[in-house]
């Protein structure tokens, strides 16, 4: 297992090495853990792949509180760790709130942003939050309905419930506050990288129109509908989703 040191802390990473200087690292979203990007470290480019684990989550040390502030140091603190040419960042719901607020403090430091199932802002049903707060169980059976296409098969959907279950309520209750809290909504036009929007078609969280809205305010963005795919689109269709990334960062 691979750890970087943040204050004294430990935040677990997973990495697969390229002869290059480039780095692709991938941010998971609220509840989640490095593991969602599991099919992603499939992608042969010559780029090193790496997915962490944010702070208190799964195998990165337990923190007293958390923030979006905080996930961002960690993140810069990566980068400074590494002998990197260039950079992108890929980032999941929370994830993609993440790197935005990244890009947003650190310019010069990303190439590209390639934002999955997120949004500008990201406001969170009072009813998660809710059921975060005082049955756990309930949002775990509750979880599929939202995340997934009704098409993804069982053993996908089980296997990511059990994932976030390691999670547990507190930590996956403060990932939804940042994201409830999240709204950059004023700063989208001032991206002037390129990014990459990939969505699921039946997403219910996070649905297309977010993706849209990039869109319609970066000139130099592009974006991807994944049929029979929802929320989770990285697992639920992982060969569609890998093609994009290879078709959109150079070799």
């Amino acid at each position: 297992m691979v750890f970087f040191n943040y204050k004294g802390n430990k935040i677990f990473y997973e990495i697969k090495k390229a002869e290059s200087r480039n780095f692709l690292i991938f941010i998971h979203g609220s509840g989640s853990n490095s593991n969602i990007w599991r099919y992603q470290f499939d992608i042969n480019k010559n780029y090193n792949l790496i997915a962490l684990d944010l702070p208190s989550h799964d195998r990165s040390d337990k923190f007293e509180s958390l923030s979006l502030e905080l996930y961002v140091d960690v993140l810069q603190k990566l980068a400074e760790s590494l002998n990197y040419e260039k950079m992108i960042l890929c980032g999941h719901s929370l994830g993609g709130a993440v790197i935005q607020s990244y890009y947003f403090t650190y310019p010069n430091f990303v190439n590209k942003l390639i934002l999955v199932g997120t949004g500008a802002k990201l406001r969170v049903s009072p009813i998660i939050l809710d059921s975060l707060k005082t049955n756990y169980d309930k949002f775990l059976k509750d979880l599929p309905i939202g995340a997934f296409s009704r098409k993804t098969p069982p053993n996908i959907i089980n296997e990511y419930v059990k994932e976030t279950s390691k999670i547990g309520p507190e930590v996956t209750y403060q990932d939804f506050s940042i994201c409830d809290r999240f709204d950059t909504m004023n700063l989208t036009s001032t991206i002037k990288i390129p990014i990459i929007m990939i969505t699921g078609k039946e997403d219910k969280l996070t649905p297309v129109k977010y993706a849209n809205y990039f869109k319609e305010k970066v000139i130099n963005s592009k974006l991807y509908v994944i049929e029979k795919a929802g929320h989770m689109v990285m697992i639920e269709q992982p060969e569609k989703f890998n093609d994009i990334i290879k078709d959109n960062i150079n070799s």
